[in-house]
């Protein structure tokens, strides 16, 4: 068969296939000498066999049975399939391989490999949100063990609380601080609106307990900083033990971080990027300030949206 009437696919890394109709992706990459891994020799039953469909998945078979079997237990995102069981219409494929060799394995199946954890990681456009409660370090130095963690896990319940009601997810916590993302499920618009008004909420309850709790028990006055951005990311899940956890990175999020860290020397209680005033519907009237930030090549235009400390 001339390859004018075969199909093509590429492997980023290990070069071009052509696979003709009768064959299949497994077969094709096996003949080109692709290490694609097959541990039940083809049959559907192991998945190690599985790529990332990067382009012309319109040129690839439906899943069969024997795949959709598997996909029911293994819940495959809709740009993975077997290598084993799909075969090439027509047109360009590209592909890439998941498992790299045998250490990989463990990653994607058995039983260390939990529910979820195929999924594979994609970039994608979120709102990064940080906040670092200001002066703890000072605060758990004259404080009992017991105090400490108690005023944590009563700042944390409120702000978890928030977050979360307003269609964000906390990603990562650190002793006095948190790293949250919105949009895992809306649109950039609501998503930043959503992620404000996370904010002004947390800042405003924190106002009343500090009045109505931290004062009275502990004559303290608990403050934070908020750095606020949106920027396409990396996302995906890693399993660690038994939990399964959310992973966000990228540029943007050294820019949120960092745009939380400009609240001591801007004194203001809420930062956010350009980006994410230019998507609210009725900003607050701020002026925009021109700032360096640390790590960050090119100077950030902000806008201040909090309250100077006390």
């Amino acid at each position: 068969m001339s390859e004018a009437s075969k199909y093509f696919i590429e492997f980023p890394k290990e070069g071009c296939v052509y696979a003709s109709p009768n064959q299949t992706i497994l077969e094709a990459a096996l003949s080109a000498g692709v290490p694609l891994f097959h541990v039940c020799g083809g049959k559907a039953k192991c998945s190690t066999c599985r790529v990332l469909v990067i382009e012309g998945a319109e040129w690839l078979t439906p899943p069969n049975a024997k795949e959709k079997l598997l996909n029911d237990q293994m819940h495959f995102p809709r740009n993975v399939r077997l290598a084993c069981q799909t075969h090439i219409t027509g047109g360009s494929i590209k592909l890439a391989r998941i498992i790299q060799d045998e250490t990989d394995i463990g990653i994607y199946v058995g039983n260390s490999s939990g529910a979820s954890s195929q999924q594979i990681g994609e970039e994608r456009e979120l709102v990064l949100f940080f906040l670092d409660i200001r002066n703890f370090t000072p605060l758990v130095e004259k404080l009992l063990p017991f105090d400490t963690i108690h005023i944590i896990r009563k700042l944390f319940l409120v702000f978890q609380n928030i977050i979360e009601s307003n269609q964000g997810k906390i990603i990562e916590t650190t002793g006095d601080g948190l790293y949250a993302v919105f949009g895992c499920d809306t649109g950039r618009v609501q998503s930043v609106q959503s992620a404000v008004k996370a904010a002004s909420t947390i800042l405003e309850d924190l106002v009343n307990i500090n009045d109505s709790y931290f004062k009275i028990h502990f004559h303290e006055n608990i403050q934070v900083g908020i750095g606020i951005h949106i920027g396409r990311v990396v996302s995906g899940v890693i399993r660690i033990g038994n939990e399964e956890r959310m992973i966000v990175m990228g540029y943007p999020v050294n820019i949120a971080s960092r745009l939380q860290n400009a609240t001591k020397f801007l004194n203001n209680s809420l930062v956010v990027s350009s980006d994410i005033y230019g998507f609210l519907s009725d900003p607050p009237s701020s002026e925009p300030l021109t700032i360096t930030l640390k790590g960050i090549e090119n100077e950030q235009k902000v806008y201040l949206l909090g309250q100077k400390y006390s």
